[in-house]
């Protein structure tokens, strides 16, 4: 193993991560006892929580101890939310009493939040200290990790604001550090959600950020790169929440758990449809005893046309409006500027497809009952007014009289439109309601617009179809 040991320490953590991912569990034992004690624990913690999953089976409760004990406090509490009670507090017994009690007061945060993303371990300093004894105190202090400013808080250790590093080695070595603070210094709150908090890094450029308490006092900071990891999580959830499945699938490799997550929401989506498979039976009913089951049979040939195309563009519009509130855009925010251009914008897409959707809905069944194979005449004769194709071993006939095409075509280009409109309207509303109520808007695209729009739009479509025709 010792040529094996060389290649992988000339390897950086992410990419032996990304390795250890390839292997099973007892290979993986093999590289894990060929690194270092701070080597493995930033391996173990890169990895994926499936992989992860694995590894919390392969070692012994003191191989997680000496890991969990090398890594950073914030890092230690995401590791070991991923175990069950029992055995991440078997865990912390472990570990020495400072770093379990760091942990734990992590822990106690939601894992969403900025209290669950933060480093406790963070540089302070008194505001009545001399730029002296401040960079003293830091070429002093035990802390291993990049800073761009020194946060300045009284005696209460409530939060007074920060001081640059430039500032602070340019100025003369008896300045009070009270007179350099940048008292405007944005903060962040224990409870601030962590996508509040990445937007917050992208609108003010900020590097490092202070994590204040209820009583203003200095609890952590948050970095840059932390936030990145932020924002690849929020990406990643929401788009999985609008394909209709959940962050939970990849915690293991389970394909039982997978297929469990993914039923969650498509058993919702299979109750809308039936509804939709309701609705149908009952409008057949209707055409029936108005005589007209052949323009009911013609129009569901049309139905998914309406139901996928609506449907696309309510996705579009909960796409474009999802994506705006996570990223914090100002127009994102305002529900009635986002209204009036996703409504213009959607009578125009309303309008195109409503045109060229009533044209292709009168040429078809022309267009197939004219390239038909021709042979005897075999019609029958029934109360409607229309000529039923009734079709013989070689002889189709027009299914459709040329009114009653005309019509079809006509109602399929109305609820073409108000499909879209209604969808549209959905896309809109959905993020901004679930976002009001506490709720992932992300939630409120895919299954939900789809199914909702399945059913209203071909119940439009079809009364209309009964009306007219």
């Amino acid at each position: 193993m010792a040529d094996e040991q060389k290649i992988l320490l000339k390897q950086i953590a992410s990419d032996i991560a990304e390795i250890v991912e390839l292997f099973d569990p007892e290979e993986c034992r093999q590289i894990f006892d060929s690194l270092g004690k701070s080597e493995a624990a930033e391996v173990f913690e890169k990895v994926d929580e499936a992989t992860r999953a694995e590894l919390f089976d392969l070692f012994a409760d003191d191989e997680l101890v000496d890991l969990i004990s090398e890594l950073d406090p914030d890092d230690a509490a995401d590791v070991l939310a991923e175990l069950d009670q029992e055995e991440s507090r078997e865990v912390l017994e472990g570990l020495d009493s400072e770093n379990a009690e760091q942990i734990k007061e992590l822990m106690v945060y939601s894992e969403d939040s900025a209290g669950g993303i933060m480093d406790p371990t963070v540089l302070s300093v008194d505001e009545n200290a001399s730029a002296n004894e401040v960079i003293k105190r830091i070429r002093d202090a035990e802390v291993d990790e990049d800073f761009y400013s020194i946060f300045v808080v009284d005696k209460n250790r409530r939060f007074l604001g920060d001081v640059r590093i430039r500032l602070l080695i340019t100025c003369p070595a008896d300045t009070l550090i009270r007179t350099l603070i940048d008292t405007d210094a944005v903060f962040v709150n224990v409870d601030d959600d962590q996508e509040e908090v990445r937007n917050l890094f992208k609108k003010n450029d900020l590097m490092v950020a202070p994590v204040l308490d209820d009583q203003k006092k200095l609890v952590g900071r948050i970095t840059a790169d932390r936030v990145i990891e932020v924002a690849e999580e929020e990406a990643a959830e929401d788009m999985l929440a609008m394909a209709g499945t959940d962050a939970t699938e990849l915690e293991t490799f389970s394909v039982f758990n997978a297929a469990r997550v993914r039923m969650t929401w498509l058993l919702p989506c299979l109750a809308g449809t039936a509804v939709t498979a309701i609705l149908g039976f009952l409008f057949k009913n209707w055409f029936t005893s108005d005589g007209q089951l052949h323009v009911f049979l013609v129009a569901v040939l049309f139905s998914p046309m309406i139901a996928a195309i609506s449907g696309n563009a309510g996705l579009q519009t909960s796409a474009i409006v999802i994506c705006g509130l996570a990223t914090g855009d100002l127009a994102a925010l305002k529900m009635s500027q986002v209204f009036m251009r996703e409504a213009r914008i959607a009578l125009l897409v309303a309008l195109c497809c409503g045109v060229i959707g009533g044209g292709i809905c009168s040429l078809l069944p022309s267009f197939f009952a004219n390239h038909a194979p021709k042979a005897a005449p075999n019609v029958i004769e029934v109360s409607s007014p229309a000529a039923i194709a009734v079709e013989t071993a070689d002889q189709p006939i027009s299914l459709l009289a040329n009114k009653e095409q005309v019509r079809l075509a006509v109602a399929f280009g109305i609820a073409m439109f108000s499909a879209i409109m209604i969808s549209t309207s959905l896309g809109l509303l959905l993020p901004f309601l679930f976002r009001n109520i506490g709720l992932d808007p992300a939630i409120s695209a895919g299954p939900i617009v789809t199914t909702a729009n399945d059913s209203i739009s071909v119940s439009i479509y079809l009364l209309l179809a009964l009306t007219l025709t």
